[in-house]
């Protein structure tokens, strides 16, 4: 039941209980813990997350010029770098192992459902409200820990897969999730019903996306045509 004593975040995780079933059952993440996930498959996902991570830093980085108060405004900052550093680092780690590199990396096609979520994100971002705009990237904050942290009590016998696990299945990650989610109740406590109503429709939207990119690393998509 929802009340006024409701958290934002109790209420945007309602809305995707199922969305986040379907992720967990994914063969993707299956495959990731028990290390039978084809390393093409992960390959394809890598490649498109380095893609992905651009677009989203530039997403953050309108949060962070949006946001009503100077918290938000540094938090936003330092995930819009954070992003960035993430793809060139981490990333590039992960690509040496699996055989390639980040320039290579960087010259593969941008996948359909990369594009489109990118599209969706980055049209929120800059066309949007902050509100809006928040309810938009927080999906990729939010799930990747909530996956993380059940990923990172089962482990993975593969060196890296468990190396991904590990990042985002760590406190570090968690504890930027969690100053997320404690502005996202503090701005939600003073939305009018309209506003809270779109902020959960981008956030339901981009929580879709997100099953959509795992699944698309896991059939290696590419554009039919």
């Amino acid at each position: 039941m929802v009340t006024a004593a409701t958290r934002t975040r109790d209420l945007l995780w309602s809305d995707i209980e199922a969305v986040y079933a379907a992720i967990l059952d994914h063969p993707f993440l299956a495959g990731l813990a028990d290390g039978t996930l084809p390393r093409a498959a992960f390959r394809h996902y890598v490649v498109q997350d380095s893609h992905y991570l651009r677009g989203y830093a530039r997403a953050l980085a309108v949060c962070a010029a949006k946001a009503p108060d100077d918290r938000g405004t540094a938090l936003f900052a330092a995930g819009a770098g954070n992003a960035v550093a993430a793809e060139q680092g981490m990333h590039a780690g992960l690509l040496d192992g699996l055989g390639t590199t980040a320039r290579a990396a960087a010259a593969e096609p941008v996948a359909p459902t990369t594009q489109a979520y990118l599209s969706y994100l980055l049209a929120t971002a800059y066309g949007g409200s902050f509100p809006e705009a928040l309810g938009a990237v927080l999906p990729c904050y939010w799930i990747y820990a909530r996956v993380g942290a059940d990923l990172v009590d089962r482990g993975s016998p593969d060196p890296l897969y468990a190396e991904w696990i590990a990042m985002y299945g760590g406190e570090r990650f968690q504890a930027v999730v969690d100053e997320v989610l404690d502005l996202t109740d503090r701005v939600g406590a003073d939305l009018a019903p309209g506003e809270l109503a779109a902020m959960r429709r981008h956030f339901a939207t981009t929580s879709r996306y997100e099953w959509m990119f795992w699944d698309a690393g896991y059939r290696r998509e590419t554009w039919p045509v």
